[in-house]
Order: C-alpha cells, then structure tokens, then sequence
C-alpha cells in the first residue's frame, strides 16, 4: 500500500479570510451618495435643474452603482444586501419627507401669530367710540380651554372603559366565550369607524334628550370617546398581552387575589405601553374638525360651560379660520395658521407629559 505524500508548501504569510476579503471600503455608501448627487447635478444643470427630478435620478443612480460595483467587489448577496438597505432608507426619507414639509410649513406660517395676546385672549370685537371703528381682534383664548375641556371629558370616559375592557379581555374572558368575541368584533368595527359619523351620533343622541340644536362640549366629548375607545383598547390589550404569565402564576401561588395579581402585578408592569397607547388615542382625536363641528359647532365667544352652548376647539378655529374668515381675511388666515401650531405644541406636549408618568410609574428594572 503505497501512501501519497502532498509536498506542496503553503503560501508563506497568513491566510486570506474570505469573510473578510473582497470588501468596499468603510464609507463607500456615503462616497457613492455624495457621487451621485455631484453627478445628477451637474447632468440636470445643462438640461435644465429640478429638484424633485435631482432626488429621484440621483436615488435611481445611488442604488444602481451600490448595486453594481458591491457585484464586482463583493459578492452577489453583498449587493443584494446593500441594495435592500439603500431601498429601506430611500423609503423611510420619503415617508419623512410630507412630516417634515407640514411641520416647517406650520412653524414657518404660525410663529408669527405665536404672542401672549393671542394665546390669552378670545376673538372678538373692539370699539372705539372716539374714531368710531370696530376693530377685529384674533384670539385663541376659548379655542385652547375649549380642546382641553372637550378632550379632558372624552379622556375621562374613554380610558377606564378602554382599561377595564381590555383587562375583560385578557384576563377573564376565555378566548372562545361568547361574549369575548363579540367585544372583539364591535372594537374592530368601532376602529373604522368614520369620525364625522361619530360626530352624528352625538348630536343624533343629544337632539333626542335635550331637543334641537343640542350643541354642547359634552356632546363632542362623547364623540370623541366612540373613536377612542377601540384605540384604548386594543393598545391596552396588546401591552397586558406582553407581560409574562409567570408573573400572574408566581402571584398566584403566593394566594394573592386575581384583582390584587392585576393592579399590583399586570398593570404596574404594563403601565409604559398603555400610557403610551392612551397619549396615541388622545391625539388621535384631539385633532377631529368634524365630530366637534356638528356635535359642539363653534363660536368666538368665551365659553367653558361644557354643558351648554356650542364652544370652539384649535382644529375648529383652523377650519372656519379659512373657511369662513371676517373682513380681515389675512389676520384670520394668520390666525388659522396660529391655532393649527398651538395644536401640535399641545400634543407635543402631552406625549412629554405621558413619557414621564410612564417612567415615573414603570417598574424599577424598566426605568
């Protein structure tokens, strides 16, 4: 039996890795980018310059010269790679680019209205008996307290219902009963529901108790408490849904009640998401025009009596601030412009709120 021996010697030096050889430089997607662009632009300003057409060619020629060269350089699932990321961050700077168009578009138009005696006074009238002229003056004072009454009064009947509706679901009911399905059902419905038809059914109830004309906070509130509810309690649901059984089981088996297991377990462990999922309802309607304006319609007047009378809400004010302006029609436009950042102040402001309960009120190990 004869045996071969291989006396070939092995390149001196180490070994190329060939997870590691083959590879385009560190920040060669930033050097194509950057490429790209000089490129498209320097092509788009013989033939004329367009700034949508430069984004568009100069993304079309990013991806396709990533996409070839990592082929060359690389490999194949390399540029695959790379190309699926190129597409995943052109995707989301789209998404980017209408939030980020309305926002500067809303703090470049409303910064100018943004004074104290906008904010704290009412839209009304002034005369002056010596020139005899009316003047009109803008003010948000009632729009402000009337959105925060309003949403306040939705907030208060549609987050205990959301709460112990979602805590029904989890907790108590069994997923094949009756009853659980059919909660389920009538949420996912009252999810799509249009909120204009939320808006009728208040005024629709209200014109059946008190009589005609039946226009009142409380009947806006009620509106916005049909589009919040399913909000609330599908995100409370989901968040419950995350906390570990073998919390509820060790609670359990140290004899403690079901209800004491649920708000001093489940509920303090959940708290972050389901503060986080209220803030989302709340400003997923405290922005309704369309509810408020048939439930509670609107007025200039100072008004905080939610149980009589119509009363103003911020995405009122900006809905008649154009649609039906006073003589002055630049000072309403203004004004519109004004009430509509105030609105986003306003939310911006109840999400820093709601993060802070969340920590405050999370569990030491999640803060």
């Amino acid at each position: 039996m004869t045996t071969t021996i291989d006396r070939r010697r092995s390149p001196r030096g180490p070994v190329p890795n060939a997870l590691t050889s083959g590879r385009l430089p560190r920040f060669f997607e930033l050097y194509a980018l950057i490429a790209s662009l000089l490129v498209c632009g320097l092509v788009l300003a013989m033939i004329g310059f367009n700034l949508v057409g430069w984004l568009v060619l100069s993304a079309v020629v990013y991806l396709l010269g990533v996409g070839v060269l990592s082929t060359v350089v690389e490999n194949r699932r390399k540029a695959t790679d790379r190309l699926v990321r190129g597409l995943v961050v052109i995707a989301f700077l789209l998404a980017m680019i209408p939030l980020v168009s309305a926002l500067l578009t809303v703090v470049g138009k409303g910064l100018p209205s943004m004074t104290w005696d906008f904010i704290s006074r009412s839209s009304g009238t002034i005369f002056d008996p010596k020139t005899l002229k009316v003047t009109v003056v803008q003010g948000a004072l009632q729009s402000i307290v009337g959105t925060l009454i309003i949403t306040g009064i939705a907030a208060l009947i549609s987050i205990p219902i959301g709460i112990m509706t979602a805590i029904y679901l989890v907790e108590y009911a069994t997923p094949r009963s009756w009853m659980a399905r059919t909660i389920t059902f009538l949420v996912d419905v009252m999810t799509g529901i249009p909120s204009i038809v939320a808006g009728l059914f208040a005024f629709s109830l209200f014109t059946l108790i008190i009589g005609p004309k039946a226009f009142s906070g409380l009947s806006a509130s009620v509106a916005l408490s049909v589009l919040m509810i399913p909000i609330v309690v599908r995100s409370t649901e989901e968040m419950l849904k995350l906390v570990p059984h073998d919390l509820r089981e060790a609670s359990y088996a140290l004899g403690v009640a079901k209800s004491a297991t649920i708000t001093k377990i489940v509920l303090p462990t959940a708290v972050a998401g389901i503060v986080t999922g209220v803030m989302l309802a709340i400003s997923r309607v405290i922005g309704e025009t369309a509810p408020i304006f048939i439930a509670a319609s609107f007025t200039n007047n100072f008004n905080a009596d939610p149980f009589s009378g119509p009363m103003q809400t911020l995405p009122v004010m900006v809905y008649t601030g154009y649609k039906f302006p006073t003589q002055d029609i630049a000072a309403s436009y203004q004004s519109a412009w004004g009430a509509a950042l105030l609105l986003v102040l306003l939310v911006v402001v109840f999400n820093l709120v709601a993060r802070i309960v969340a920590w405050f009120f999370a569990p030491k190990g999640a803060r």
